[in-house]
């Protein structure tokens, strides 16, 4: 026990220094619990409130994509450039080890594959997986102007509520189907009513006309999908006006695992994303390191 005797009278309060109280760093979201933020905050780098997602979840509805063939070989070389990895849960229990350390988003809709109507999706994985396996955040499918887009709603609603139950974040991403128009008004529309009905952020694709609309618009932070593959210097143009006109990083998938040289391609992405290099000398960069191989 110790000697009461013993303690000092003189105690240092520092009355003369307010305590802090930071607002947190993403916009739209300083209202939420500490554990929601501290998920969030090992998405998006605090030092630049960006974030670099590889997303590899494609497997879900298309099966073994040019690229995907091996997990284990093509993508883990990757994720340790990676900020966050996108992925199913599947993968996630039989190819990545336990000793990663990055943070986790998974896929949590499902329910059809490319040979059927893509948006007749239902919540696939049950909450108590996702605290099981310590996932940072949870990625729905939202499909705005598609079949079943009251449904894709709905799960979004539902996984929002249960995520905020347990602390971890919906992740909402805006489907376009093949008859949709992909311009600024309409992603205005789909992500600001995903934001109104609760999603922590927004997966959503550039568009070069107003793209900055999109994202002032968007209440909460916006990452943009890399979509199909792209010559790698356009890849990176995209991703350079993306986070120049608003955007908080990058979701990319094709442009970098089937890029001929992967890791050159997400470090190029990285310098653009949190070096705000231009993509001109990010190209630059990438050749450089393809060539020492």
């Amino acid at each position: 026990m110790a000697d009461l005797d013993a303690l000092k009278e003189t105690k240092e309060y520092y009355l003369d220094i307010p305590q802090k109280s930071d607002a947190f760093y993403l916009k739209g979201l300083n209202a939420l619990d500490w554990g929601m933020q501290n998920r969030l905050a090992r998405i998006f780098n605090p030092k630049t409130g960006r974030t670099v997602m590889l997303a590899f979840d494609h497997g879900y509805f298309q099966g073994a994509t040019t690229g995907l063939e091996r997990i284990d070989v093509k993508i883990m070389p990757l994720a340790p450039y990676a900020d966050t990895l996108m992925l199913t849960r599947g993968i996630l229990r039989s190819i990545v080890p336990p000793s990663f350390t990055q943070s986790i988003v998974m896929r949590a809709s499902g329910g059809t594959s490319m040979l059927k109507e893509l948006s007749n999706e239902e919540i696939a994985v049950d909450i108590e997986d996702s605290i099981r396996m310590n996932v940072s955040a949870m990625a729905v499918q939202v499909f705005i102007g598609g079949e079943h887009e009251k449904q894709s709603i709905i799960n979004m609603t539902k996984l929002v509520d249960q995520g905020t139950r347990y602390g971890i974040p919906t992740l909402a991403v805006t489907a376009v189907g093949k008859d949709m128009v992909r311009d600024a008004r309409y992603f205005r529309l789909a992500t600001r009513i995903c934001a109104e009905l609760g999603a922590h952020y927004i997966k959503t694709y550039y568009v070069e006309k107003d793209f900055e609309t999109v994202t002032a618009s968007c209440p909460v932070p916006i990452v943009i999908a890399g979509g199909k593959k792209i010559a790698e210097l356009d890849a990176l143009k995209m991703a350079y006006n993306a986070v120049q006109q608003g955007a908080a990083g990058v979701d990319m998938g094709r442009n970098i695992f089937q890029s001929e040289a992967p890791v050159a391609m997400i470090k190029a992405v990285r310098s653009v994303v949190h070096e705000n290099e231009t993509a001109e000398n990010a190209f630059e960069l990438y050749r450089s390191l393809k060539e020492q191989g």
